[in-house]
């Protein structure tokens, strides 16, 4: 894996809990030498994990609209920033260039991202890792979520390991490492 598209809170979310996975992530992923996709912010746990990353001499491609470059959100020290025209291309424009996706806790955006890429890779058969980084349990009412998915038979079982649950990222990236694409059909 070169690179990374991390979905994540334009919020800090309460508490340190998430600054502190968030910068961890950061650090992991420039210590690696993978590069950071996000959405270009200098807002939230967003900007956390870009300024850890380039505080460590990492890398980070930020993609982001003209609409929140207008609103002062763009990330001033990013070496590659895309300025796209909608957030239909700019989620476009993440999944396509990373090589894998991480979302950590985050609101409607990041829930909206994780779940495209998810729909994406389960109709199209993309096979790139896709990831929940669980701080805290943020993600685990999600996970309930999912398998009742499947205990009232609307996802099949075996596509509930097309998201790999770590709730730190050296674990998630070291099961990154070991993943292996899921094929099962969406239909039951």
């Amino acid at each position: 894996m070169k690179s990374i598209t991390i979905f994540c809170g334009s919020n800090f979310g309460r508490g340190d809990i998430y600054r502190q996975a968030a910068e961890a992530l950061g650090k992991v992923l420039a210590s690696r030498h993978i590069t950071m996709i996000y959405g270009g912010s200098n807002k939230g746990l967003m900007g956390i994990v870009a300024d850890a990353v380039l505080a460590s001499s990492g890398t980070v491609h930020g993609v982001i609209t003209q609409r929140l470059v207008d609103r002062g959100h763009q990330h001033p020290n990013l070496e590659t920033i895309e300025i796209v025209s909608s957030m239909r291309e700019r989620k476009a424009r993440m999944a396509e260039i990373g090589d894998a996706y991480i979302a950590l806790p985050g609101g409607i955006g990041t829930l909206e991202e994780l779940f495209e890429v998810w729909g994406t890779a389960q109709l199209e058969g993309i096979q790139k890792p896709l990831g929940l980084l669980n701080v805290g349990g943020f993600f685990d009412p999600l996970i309930g979520m999912i398998q009742r998915m499947i205990d009232e038979q609307f996802l099949p079982p075996a596509q509930r390991d097309m998201i790999v649950v770590e709730s730190n990222s050296v674990a998630l990236l070291a099961a990154f490492e070991n993943y292996r694409p899921i094929t099962v059909p969406k239909w039951l």
